[in-house]
C-alpha cells in the first residue's frame, strides 16, 4: 500500500498516540498499583492483554506494582482436596489446612503464571508475597456478625507495611507482583488477606499515584439495577455516602479506593476488567473508563 490510502490508515494511529502524550508526560515516573482479579485473572485472551498493558506501562516510564487474590482457584482447590468453602460476612473461613491450599495456590499458582505472562515480554516481573521482608504483617480478623464476634479462622486484618523490598525492585526496573498473605508478629501465622484491601494499603504506603482496581462490572452504577449508567468520576465525601448502598462484592473494592485517597493516592479507579486494554484505555485515553474516586476538593474538571 502506498500514497493516499497508506497515509490514510497511519493517521488514525498517529492520532491516538498523540492523545497519550499529555498522560505520559502526567505519569512519568509514578507508581501505580493493579489489583488484578475477576475475569481477566480466568481468561487467556484477558490475561495476555493485561501482562502487555503492565509492560507497557514499565517501557512508557511508569512503576506498576501487581497485587492479586485468587478466589475461584482456591474454591476450585479446596473442592478438589474435599475441603469445603464456607463464607461468614462475605469472607472465607479459613482453617489451618485451607491456609496452606491459600498459600500454594496464590505463590505457587496464580503468582507464577502471572509472572511467567510479564516475563514473556522480557526480565521484569519478581514474585513475593506479604510475608516476604515483612511486607505486609497481620492479626487475625474477627468480623462482628449479630453484635458478636466471629472467629473465621486465617483471616488476617492488615496492621502494617514495610515498601522496602518492593521500592528497591522498582528502583531496579522491575514489575512486582504480590500475593495477598500476611504474617502475623503476634503469633507467627500466616494469614490470608483480602487482595481488595492489601492493594489499597499497598497504594497508601508506596505513596503510588493510582490505585486501580480490575473487576467485571463497568464501574459503579449510579442506580443498581434500575440503570446501567455509571458513575464516571466521585468524590471520597460522596463514596462514603453510597457505601451502606453497594452490593457486598463491591465493598472491598470501593472501601480500599476510599482509603487509598484519603491517605495520598491521587485517584482510584474501578475497572471493567473484561475489557481488553482496559488498563491502557483508562491511563492513557482523556474518557478513561469505569468509575474514578479522587480527593475531596477535586470537584469537576477533567478526567
Amino acid at each position: 500500500m502506498t500514497g493516499p490510502a497508506r497515509k490514510h490508515t497511519a493517521l488514525p494511529k498517529a492520532q491516538i498516540l498523540i492523545e497519550a502524550l499529555p498522560w505520559l508526560t502526567r505519569h512519568h515516573g509514578k507508581t501505580i498499583v493493579i489489583k488484578f482479579g475477576g475475569n481477566a485473572m480466568v481468561n487467556e485472551e484477558l490475561k495476555a492483554a493485561f501482562a502487555q498493558d503492565v509492560v507497557f506501562l514499565r517501557h512508557a516510564g511508569l512503576k506498576p506494582v501487581v497485587v492479586h487474590g485468587g478466589g475461584p482457584q482456591i474454591s476450585a482447590q479446596l473442592d478438589k482436596q474435599g475441603l469445603v468453602s464456607e463464607f461468614k460476612a462475605g469472607l472465607r473461613v479459613t482453617t489451618p489446612e485451607a491456609m496452606d491450599v491459600v498459600r500454594m495456590v496464590l505463590a505457587g499458582q496464580v503468582q507464577r503464571e502471572l509472572v511467567g505472562l510479564l516475563n514473556q515480554h522480557g526480565p521484569f516481573a519478581v514474585g513475593m508475597t506479604g510475608e516476604d521482608a515483612h511486607t505486609i504483617s497481620a492479626v487475625r480478623h474477627q468480623p462482628e456478625i449479630d453484635g458478636e464476634l466471629v472467629d473465621i479462622g486465617r483471616v488476617g486484618e492488615i496492621t502494617g507495611i514495610d515498601t522496602g523490598a518492593i521500592e528497591a525492585l522498582l528502583e531496579d526496573g522491575r514489575i512486582p507482583v504480590i500475593s495477598s498473605i500476611a504474617r502475623s508478629a503476634d503469633d507467627g501465622h500466616v494469614y490470608n488477606v483480602n487482595a481488595d484491601t492489601a492493594a489499597a494499603a499497598l497504594a497508601a504506603a508506596l505513596g503510588a499515584e493510582t490505585l486501580m482496581v480490575l473487576t467485571d462490572v463497568e464501574g459503579l452504577y449510579a442506580d443498581w439495577p434500575n440503570s446501567d449508567e455509571v458513575i464516571s468520576r466521585l468524590t471520597v465525601g460522596e463514596l462514603e455516602k453510597l457505601l451502606p448502598e453497594l452490593s457486598s462484592g463491591m465493598v472491598p473494592k470501593m472501601e480500599g479506593c476510599l482509603h487509598a485517597v484519603r491517605n495520598g493516592v491521587r485517584t482510584a479507579r474501578v475497572i471493567d476488567g473484561r475489557v481488553q486494554h482496559s488498563i491502557l484505555l483508562e491511563i492513557f485515553t482523556d474518557e478513561g473508563i469505569g468509575t474514578m474516586v479522587v480527593p475531596d476538593e477535586q470537584q469537576g474538571g477533567k478526567r
